[in-house]
């Protein structure tokens, strides 16, 4: 007895981290890697149509096929989340660094500002943009007064909603990785730098947009990864001509019940999505990967 609580003792400050870890470590177990193992056994199963029942099958070439019918879905999307998550940062930028480095004693009101649209519900937000793109709504009635667009043009339905959309409701998942690293630039690098001359231009290029590109690379995974596989604001602000690969994955899963096509579908976007990060690590460090993301 005397030497087990000993061996306890000496092991206590060993197992306090891991025991601390343990809940979410079997949450992440529960909730992520089984239901990714069985999406990744899903895949490769065969099933009938007619009685629904599955069975291994080993059926690879299945990628191969989900790919040759729905990879011009697969670029859309890429595209789509690429212009939006650009979209982001160009807007994103100023916001964080007004915040970052002019809004005083306001900070954290500017902050809560920009946290309030994850208030609402995101099919909600993109539901209200619905509304004002439709041909009666704010938009297209005030282009039309101003004589910018004839009587004829529309925004609803097109790629262009889909991207204004899509910008519009990840725009903090880009503002808030960029303010965090602008955050932490010392002020005294900036004064140094005015120090030996450098104006406003130079500093910014020469001395806060380096520093800030691991948050940039951050914020445009954080917005670009959750843009890809978006299917809403394609759903409820696009069309049949600009259908993206989120749309596609949920039509096999939920319309045809085609659950390997769908697990198929899904296994290939998240490997384009693990490229990404992949990359991102190799190029910023793993170091700095959990600072920003």
């Amino acid at each position: 007895m005397t030497e087990r609580n000993s061996w306890f003792r000496r092991h206590r400050k060993t197992a306090v981290p891991y025991l601390l870890a343990l809940p979410a470590v079997v949450w992440l177990i529960a909730l992520f890697l089984i239901p990714l193992v069985v999406m990744l056994v899903k895949s490769l199963e065969t099933c009938s149509p007619i009685t629904g029942s599955c069975e291994m099958a080993w059926n690879w070439s299945i990628f191969h096929l989900e790919w040759s019918m729905f990879h011009k879905q697969f670029f859309t999307s890429l595209r789509y989340a690429g212009i939006a998550t650009v979209i982001d940062l160009l807007l994103a930028f100023p916001i964080a660094y007004f915040i970052a480095f002019f809004s005083g004693r306001r900070k954290n009101f500017f902050l809560l500002m920009l946290l309030v649209p994850f208030f609402i519900s995101f099919v909600i937000r993109t539901i209200i943009w619905q509304f004002l793109l439709s041909n009666s709504g704010i938009v297209l009635t005030v282009l039309r007064d101003l004589h910018l667009v004839g009587a004829d043009y529309r925004i609803l339905g097109t790629s262009t909603a889909v991207i204004a959309g899509m910008a519009y409701n990840y725009l903090p998942f880009t503002a808030l990785p960029l303010y965090v690293s602008l955050e932490r630039i010392d002020s005294s690098i900036l004064d140094a730098g005015a120090d030996l001359y450098a104006g406003k231009v130079m500093r910014f290029v020469k001395v806060v947009l380096p520093l800030c590109i691991p948050g940039i690379f951050a914020a445009f995974l954080l917005t670009f990864i959750p843009a890809l596989g978006d299917y809403v604001n394609q759903q409820v602000l696009g069309g049949i001509s600009n259908t993206m690969i989120g749309t596609i994955i949920q039509n096999l899963f939920l319309v045809n019940a085609n659950y390997p096509g769908g697990s198929a579908l899904s296994a290939i976007l998240m490997g384009v999505s693990l490229i990404g990060i992949l990359a991102y690590a190799k190029i910023v460090g793993t170091k700095s990967i959990g600072e920003y993301l």
